[in-house]
Parts: structure tokens; C-alpha cells; sequence
């Protein structure tokens, strides 16, 4: 089936991706932003063989190439003793056993590489500054006289294109707050590798740190469990804020608390995820993205399942005899996906932030473990080809 236009809601990660997938299959995308203009917000970002794959098919995969980092290895070791527990091979490795590249980057980098993909592109048109409120098909029809066949919402954890959908899902506080900031790699100490993705565990959190090597710093996220944003919070800890922080990690190493109590000013996020829900209205609205399934960072998956989603979203379109059944299609083969891996992540959160007996457990079964053992865990992850 051939649609002429769709209306994507949202520019970021998700949004950009589907202009980008649709475009490729010869439909014309208008996409609704409202934000005045495309910032990169947050910081780093792992993307993996799976979404990497699909960045190939964009045309946008060598540019990034170029300005990121491929980590040598994807490390776990202990937050108290700061010893190595295990690693799973990335670099040539993840090349040749998944079929692309893993690569870590800062998000405005690629946000930057899709949206210079998307404005080249004379299929796809940006409109920023455009704020979709209310029943989105109307809202569109007021602001542009043109009906379209589909509206995508890819507006993010907070969307407003999913009250149009019944039963959708809803967001959720997770109970969990993400720590971001940077250090200079100049200032970086030595147990932080210059060359590989390192998650260090502890008791109730983790920490997980790696080069941007086109910002020239070394990116950590620290994610500690059971703290209440209350009812307002701000993106910028505050003095207060930071002494929680290090509190959370008062039991680890002295040498991470050093870290983190030296860090420049850290932005703190309470993490959100969605409940179970329709994606779509049967008909001619769907929901892709964080807007359909946001999930904890557990398995580094977030992009890359928005990503995902786009792409399997055009071909599910192309190939169905309706658009309905490509929406209940789609949403199908989707929503298994992105359980599995929200499955990985909640065992993911487990595994990190064990404590006592099952952190005793956890550290000896992961240093038996040899790296190619624990990548063939990923293979139906990291191996999969939308498609």
C-alpha cells in the first residue's frame, strides 16, 4: 500500500528516523515540532548494531562514523572495589558478528546527522515552532487544509498525540533518577577506559561512563533507585540535590565519590517510563517511540528502539493491504520486540544493583563467564535486522 503524505508529530530521535524511513519508500512527510528549535539535550548515547544498521540505510552511517567512538568493549565492573568483572567485545568484533558497528555519541550529534538528512531530503519538510494540541487529525487540518492518511506520534514520554488513541499507554515516575555529566578526558582518572563503555555496579545503582570523543570528554550517567522527585524538580541539580547523589553512592568506592563530588554541575532527571497500552486508533493514528513504549536505560536500547520502530513502521505500511492492518501489524511484531527488551532491562536493573548474597552471586557467575559467551547473549538484540 502507497500512501502520497504522512504528518509526523515530534522531531526528535523517533520523528526524524520515520520522515527518513518513509521518504526512502517515495512518501512525502510533514513533520510538527514544537519546540523553536532542534537543541540536543542530554548527553551521550550507545548506539548499537541493530539501529546503527538502519543509520546505513539512511546514508548517514559513515558521517557518524567519523566523529564517534566505537568502544573496544562493553565493560562491567565492581563499584566498591573498582575490579573488572566481565566484558562483552565491541569494536571489529561487534562488526563482524552482528553486521554493524556499535558506536557511542553524543545525542545532538546524531540528532544533527538526521535532521541535515531530513532537510536535504525534498520529500520531508520541518516545521518547528508548531505546537499539535487536542485531536491531532483536526488540529492538522485547521493548520495546513490537508488530511492526511497517517499521523505518527513521536512525541516523546509526555505526547499529546496519544489521548487521541483509547486505552493508551500512560507515563510512569519509575522510581529512578539519572545523574549526567561530563569530565574532560584530560581530567579523567585512570580507571575510567579512554576506549570502552564501562558500567560500574553497585548496590541499589550504577554508573555507566564512556568517551565522546567529539566533544573530547567522557560521558557518566549515574542512576540510583528509590528517590522521589517530588512534585518539582529542575534540570539542573542543585547543591542539595548533588549531596543526595553522592549519598546514594556513599557505599562505593572513595574513588567515585571523588568523582562524582568534583563533577561539574550534573543534570538530574527523574526517569519515566509508560504502562502497557494501544499503540494506534485502528485506523489512521499511530504511536512509535518513547510515546509508545519510553522503558528504562537498563539495556541502552531507548534510540535504538525508536529507530527500530520507524523503519518497521514504513515497511509494515508498504508491504499491507490496508492501513489498518499495517497498524495492528506493526504494533504486534513491535510491542513483543520492545517487551523483550524491557524483560532485558528489568534484569538488567537487577543484576546492577544487587546487593549482599545475589551481589556475591552475580560477581562469581560473571567472572566465569568467558566475552564470547556473554555477546551471544545479544545476538538477538544487537543481530536484529528490521526487515
Amino acid at each position: 500500500m502507497h500512501l502520497d503524505k504522512v504528518a509526523i508529530v515530534g522531531a526528535g530521535m523517533a520523528g526524524l528516523a520515520a520522515a527518513l524511513s518513509f521518504s526512502r519508500l517515495g512518501v512525502a512527510c510533514d513533520i510538527f515540532e514544537e519546540a523553536d528549535a532542534l537543541v540536543g539535550v542530554g548527553a551521550g548515547l550507545q548506539m548499537s548494531p541493530n539501529a546503527s544498521a538502519i543509520l546505513r540505510e539512511f546514508g548517514i552511517l559513515a558521517n557518524l562514523e567519523r566523529v564517534w567512538t566505537e568502544p573496544r568493549e562493553i565493560g562491567l565492573a565492581s563499584g566498591r572495589s573498582l575490579r573488572r568483572l566481565a566484558s562483552v567485545p565491541a569494536g571489529e568484533f561487534a562488526r563482524n558478528r552482528w553486521g554493524a558497528p556499535y558506536g557511542v555519541l553524543h545525542r545532538a550529534t546524531l540528532q544533527q546527522a538526521l535532521l541535515q538528512a531530513v532537510e536535504a531530503d525534498p520529500l520531508c519538510t520541518v516545521r518547528l515552532g508548531t505546537p499539535i494540541r487536542g485531536n491531532p487529525r483536526e488540529a492538522l487540518r485547521e493548520l495546513t487544509g490537508t488530511s492526511y492518511p497517517l499521523v505518527i506520534g513521536a512525541d516523546g514520554v509526555w505526547s499529546n498525540v496519544r489521548a487521541a488513541i483509547t486505552n493508551a499507554p500512560q507515563p510512569d515516575f519509575s522510581g529512578n533518577i539519572a545523574w549526567r555529566f561530563t569530565v574532560p578526558l584530560s581530567e579523567a582518572p585512570d580507571w575510567l577506559p579512554r576506549d570502552s563503555v564501562t558500567a560500574l555496579l553497585g548496590p541499589a545503582s550504577h554508573l555507566v561512563a564512556y568517551p565522546l570523543s567529539e566533544m573530547g570528554v567522557i560521558n557518566i550517567v549515574a542512576i540510583a533507585s528509590g528517590i522521589s522527585p517530588g512534585e518539582t524538580w529542575d534540570a539542573t541539580a542543585s547543591d542539595s540535590q548533588r549531596r543526595m547523589l553522592i549519598q546514594q553512592f556513599r557505599a562505593w568506592s572513595p574513588e567515585v565519590t571523588k568523582l562524582l563530588s568534583r563533577s561539574g554541575q550534573p543534570t538530574f532527571w527523574p526517569l519515566h517510563q509508560v504502562t502497557p497500552g494501544r499503540w494506534h486508533n485502528g485506523s489512521d493514528i499511530v504511536l512509535i517511540g518513547d510515546a509508545a513504549h519510553a522503558m528504562m536505560p537498563f539495556a541502552a536500547q531507548g534510540a535504538a528502539m525508536a529507530i527500530e520502530d520507524a523503519f518497521v513502521l514504513a515497511l509494515e505500511v508498504e508491504k499491507a493491504t490496508s492501513l489498518p492492518a499495517a497498524l495492528s501489524n506493526f504494533e504486534t511484531v513491535r510491542a513483543a520486540r520492545a517487551a523483550k527488551v524491557r524483560a532485558r532491562g528489568a534484569f538488567n536493573r537487577f543484576a546492577y544493583h544487587a546487593r549482599g548474597p545475589f551481589r556475591i552471586g552475580r560477581d562469581i557467575v560473571l567472572s566465569l563467564r568467558p566475552p564470547q559467551s556473554l555477546a551471544a547473549d545479544f545476538d538477538w538484540l544487537y543481530g536484529f535486522r528490521a526487515g
